[in-house]
C-alpha cells in the first residue's frame, strides 16, 4: 500500500510539473508576440508617398509579427512586383503602425488597387526602408521645341489627367471626353516619362477652356491643327511654301502663337513674330514637306524675316530648295504572294565569283541605279517600272547541286510586287521562286561589282 501511495504522489508531482511547463512555455510564446503601440495616419504629400517593395518582406494583413496576421502577398510575388515594368505595380504608403520591437510597418495598396495591406518598413518612423523603397514614378525630360499642340483624335480616348494613370494613387481625368475642345490650342508645359514603361506624357494647358489642363500622352497629340478646323485670325498665319520660281508646293498654318508678352494673341493683327519663329523648326517644316522632295530651312535670312514680322491672320511666304537627286536602293525578297512579306519572306543573296550558289543566289546583272529627288515619294508602280526597264523582272541564280547527287538545278525569280516610299529610303522587291532542272540562263555569270542598286548581302562562302 505504501508503494501504491508513493507512485501516485509520484505521478501526480509529475503531472503538476508538466503543466507548470506547459504554462510556462504558452505564457513565453504570447510574450513573443508583438503588439501595437502606436497608429497615425500618413499626411504628408501623397507624392512622396510612393513606394516599392524589394521583395525582402511579404505583405500582411496586419503587422507581420502581430497575433493573426495573414499573409496577403507572399515575399516571391512582392519581389515580382518589384520587378516589373507597370507602373500599376507601384503602392501609396497611406498608414503606419510601430510595435513594442520597435518595428515600424506601413500599410500600402497597389497603385491599380489590386494589393492593399502592411509591409516591415524598417526601425525609424517616417522612413522607407526594410521592405520598402521611396518610388520615383515619373521622370522629367525636355519638352519639344514646339509646344502648341491640339488633340490628335478629340473623343473619349487619350483625355487629359491629373496625373498619368497609375503614376499616383486614384489618379483620375481631367475631362472624359476632348471632342468639344478639338480646336483648341494647347500649350505644352512640362514633359516626364513614366519610369516604368518608359512612355511619353505632356502637362498641357488650354487657355480657352482651362479645365482641360492636364498630364497626356504625347502621341494623342499634334502640331498640325485639325484640317476641319477654322483659320482664326486671332492666333494664327497662314504659311505658303514657295520655290524660289514662285510655285507654291506646300501650305501650312502656324497655330496657336502668342504675343509679344508671351500670352496667346486675342485679335487680328498682333505681331507674333516670336513665337512663330519658334513654332516654325526645321523638323516643322520637314513634315509639312513629307514627300515633295523639298526643303525648308529657318535659318534662311529671307525666312527668319518672313517669320519675324508675322502678324495674326496674315499669309507669309517661306522659301524652299529642291533637294539633289538620290539613289534608292532596293531589297529583294524571295516569297509566295504579293506585298511587304518581308516578315515572313527570306532575302536573296548576290552571287559572286568564286562562291557557292545556292537556291536562294541570285545574279543581279548591271543596271542604273533607282533614282529621284530625295524625299519626294516614288509608287509602288514607279520601282515595277524601273525593275523591268532594267531586265530585273526575273533574276536567276548560277547552277547548284544537292547533296551528292550531280544534277543541275537552278532557280528562277519573277517580280511578283514592289513598295511605294520615298527617294533616298530603302524599297523592297519581292520575288517568287521556281526551281529547274537543267542549265542556267545566268550561266557562271557574277554579280557585278559596280552594280549598287541593291542593298542585299553578297555571298560569303
Amino acid at each position: 500500500m505504501q508503494s501504491s501511495l508513493a507512485k501516485s504522489l509520484y505521478l501526480g508531482l509529475a503531472v503538476l510539473s508538466l503543466g507548470a511547463v506547459t504554462t510556462v512555455a504558452t505564457t513565453a510564446q504570447a510574450a513573443s508576440k508583438a503588439k501595437v503601440v502606436s497608429s497615425k495616419t500618413l499626411t504628408t504629400d501623397g507624392t512622396k508617398r510612393n513606394v516599392q517593395p524589394n521583395g525582402t518582406n511579404a505583405l500582411y494583413s496586419k503587422p507581420g509579427t502581430v497575433k493573426g496576421a495573414k499573409v496577403v502577398a507572399s515575399k516571391t510575388t512582392m519581389k515580382k512586383l518589384a520587378s516589373s515594368k507597370k507602373s500599376a505595380d507601384y503602392f501609396r504608403a497611406y498608414y503606419q503602425k510601430v510595435t513594442n520591437k520597435g518595428s515600424v510597418y506601413y500599410k500600402v495598396v497597389s497603385m491599380d488597387g489590386q494589393y492593399r495591406g502592411y509591409v516591415y518598413g524598417g526601425k525609424k518612423s517616417g522612413t522607407f526602408a526594410g521592405g520598402l523603397k521611396k518610388a520615383s514614378t515619373m521622370k522629367s525630360v525636355a519638352k519639344p521645341a514646339n509646344t502648341t499642340v491640339y488633340f490628335a483624335k478629340p473623343g473619349k480616348s487619350n483625355v487629359t489627367w491629373d496625373a498619368p494613370k497609375y503614376t499616383q494613387y486614384k489618379a483620375s481625368k481631367s475631362v472624359k471626353d476632348t471632342t468639344a475642345y478639338a480646336n483648341d490650342a494647347l500649350t505644352i508645359t512640362s514633359a516626364a516619362k513614366k519610369t516604368r514603361e518608359g512612355s511619353l506624357y505632356y502637362y498641357v494647358t488650354d487657355a480657352t477652356n482651362p479645365a482641360v489642363n492636364g498630364w497626356i500622352y504625347s502621341k494623342a497629340v499634334t502640331a498640325t491643327k485639325p484640317s476641319n478646323a477654322a483659320f482664326n485670325n486671332a492666333t494664327d498665319v497662314k504659311v505658303d511654301f514657295n520655290t524660289s520660281a514662285g510655285k507654291t508646293v506646300a501650305t501650312a498654318t502656324l497655330t496657336g502663337l502668342k504675343d509679344a508678352a508671351g500670352k496667346l494673341s486675342t485679335a487680328a493683327g498682333t505681331a507674333v513674330g516670336t513665337s512663330a519663329t519658334s513654332q516654325a523648326t526645321n523638323d516643322w517644316g520637314k513634315a509639312v514637306l513629307a514627300g515633295t522632295g523639298y526643303k525648308y530651312s529657318r535659318s534662311d535670312s529671307v525666312n527668319l524675316t518672313a517669320l519675324a514680322n508675322a502678324k495674326t491672320g496674315d499669309t507669309i511666304t517661306l522659301s524652299v530648295a529642291q533637294n539633289a537627286t538620290k539613289s534608292t536602293k532596293i531589297n529583294f525578297y524571295a516569297t509566295t504572294g504579293n506585298g511587304d512579306l518581308s516578315q515572313a519572306a527570306t532575302p536573296l543573296t548576290a552571287y559572286t565569283a568564286g562562291k557557292t550558289a545556292a537556291n536562294d543566289t541570285v545574279v543581279f546583272p548591271a543596271a542604273a541605279d533607282f533614282s529621284g529627288v530625295e524625299g519626294q515619294t516614288f509608287a509602288a508602280s514607279d520601282v515595277t517600272a524601273y525593275l523591268n526597264a532594267a531586265n530585273l523582272g526575273t533574276l536567276y541564280t548560277p547552277n547548284y547541286t544537292k547533296g551528292t547527287s550531280t544534277t543541275q538545278y537552278f532557280t528562277t525569280y519573277k517580280l511578283s510586287s514592289t513598295l511605294s516610299g520615298t527617294y533616298g529610303s530603302t524599297t523592297k522587291a519581292f520575288y517568287v521562286g521556281t526551281e529547274s532542272e537543267g542549265t542556267s540562263p545566268a550561266g557562271t555569270t557574277a554579280t557585278a561589282t559596280t552594280t549598287t542598286y541593291f542593298a542585299n548581302s553578297t555571298a560569303t562562302k
